[in-house]
């Protein structure tokens, strides 16, 4: 049976944000868990799960995301060269606080049990914006970002305790780093309030790094900026977020591109747009005219007569973009220049070339044509 579309499973249109989509899923997923679908519904319940699971999986990252929107489920099927998720329900219903995660919380047991029993939380993505040229959009560029990051605290050696001393086991929890309450039918496990999650106390902490056992200092990271990246696309740098607690993985560091405003080009796309001036004898008269590109220099002929407005398309000299086989295109308007602070002599042989001119009807057919109409309307 073929695969229902990932916006129509959680009910969303294809701009929904990246909260529009995880309030869907808690929703759904709290609706279709197998704790509250007990009996002949259950099975349907649980193919329910695994579909809402499948398709928060792929739209809350933007990788997957970008490859789905762009190339359906095809975009996004292992088979299909696309990218592989991270095996939709392959984890079973025996490992409900894993495919919950961020989304759940404590309510069905937040993170992952380590090997002493306590709570192991991934740690949280970071975000950095990161500001470019058009120029190293178009081509790629290699950089370097300076970010937080948390180094084993040199006093303590991660302990967290004050050398000398150690840490003790939380009597509220009994090292296992959560409680559990009773709600109605539920049992809800929450973390520990006393030891948030660790299961120990540490009575007199490291003056150093204050019981965390780590102490934040500044990484250096190499960026690649791939050649056509636009404004608002994010590079995700995976294992340089935060830190998990209690040995949990890392989050995502993600790059978010901004890109400068340019002197003389707009992007549209692929496209590039600029404005060309012209004098007006060059326009009346015609002829050669140099114009920039983001590779140098082309040249256009403007016609005998060229108006102001007029647009000159240059086929490939736009950018290539990450996902487009062939370079977009560069339009150059023209810009007509009315001339100003003119001498004497200049507005005598203006004058003399306007009375030429007003002896032919084809100087001006537009004006002729507007001002026919304009006396019509009068009449």
């Amino acid at each position: 049976m073929a695969k229902r579309d990932y916006y129509e499973v959680l009910g969303l249109a294809k701009n929904a944000t990246d909260d529009d989509i995880k309030k869907a899923y808690r929703k759904l997923a709290m609706k279709y868990h197998p704790d509250r679908n007990q009996g002949e519904g259950a099975k349907k319940a649980e193919e329910s799960f695994k579909e809402v699971k499948e398709a928060y999986e792929m739209l809350s990252d933007g990788d997957k995301r970008a490859a789905y929107d762009q190339y359906g489920h095809a975009g996004v099927d292992p088979n299909a060269g696309g990218f592989r998720p991270g095996g939709p329900g392959a984890e079973g219903f025996g490992g409900f606080a894993e495919a919950f995660g961020d989304i759940f919380g404590d309510v069905f047991g937040g993170g992952r049990r380590g090997g002493g029993g306590q709570q192991v939380y991934r740690g949280a993505d970071l975000s950095y914006a990161m500001e470019i040229t058009l120029e190293e959009a178009a081509k790629g560029k290699e950089s370097q970002i300076r970010i937080p990051s948390w180094d084993e605290c040199e006093t303590c050696h991660g302990s967290g305790a004050k050398p000398g001393t150690s840490a003790k086991t939380c009597t509220s929890c009994n090292g296992s780093g959560t409680v559990h309450m009773r709600q109605g039918f539920f049992s809800v496990q929450q973390t520990c309030p006393h030891c948030r999650g660790t299961g120990k106390i540490i009575p007199e902490p490291c003056t150093t790094c204050h019981g965390q056992g780590k102490v934040k200092k500044n990484k250096t990271l190499e960026v690649k900026i791939p050649a056509g990246i636009n404004e608002g696309m994010r590079i995700r740098s995976a294992g340089n977020g935060e830190p998990g607690t209690n040995g949990g993985p890392a989050g995502d560091l993600y790059i978010e591109i901004r890109i400068k405003q340019h002197d003389i080009f707009e992007r549209d796309g692929d496209d590039l747009h600029c404005t060309v001036p012209v004098g007006l004898t060059t326009a009346c008269l015609g002829g050669s005219l140099e114009v920039p590109t983001l590779g140098g220099k082309a040249e256009i002929e403007l016609p005998e007569g060229t108006q102001h407005g007029k647009t000159f398309r240059l086929r490939g000299k736009g950018i290539k973009g990450i996902r487009s086989s062939y370079p977009g295109d560069l339009y150059c308007h023209i810009a007509v220049e009315t001339p100003v602070k003119l001498t004497e002599h200049q507005r005598k042989l203006l004058k003399e070339l306007d009375e030429s001119l007003s002896k032919s009807d084809k100087h001006s057919p537009n004006a002729k044509s507007w001002t026919h109409r304009v006396k019509d309307l009068f009449k």
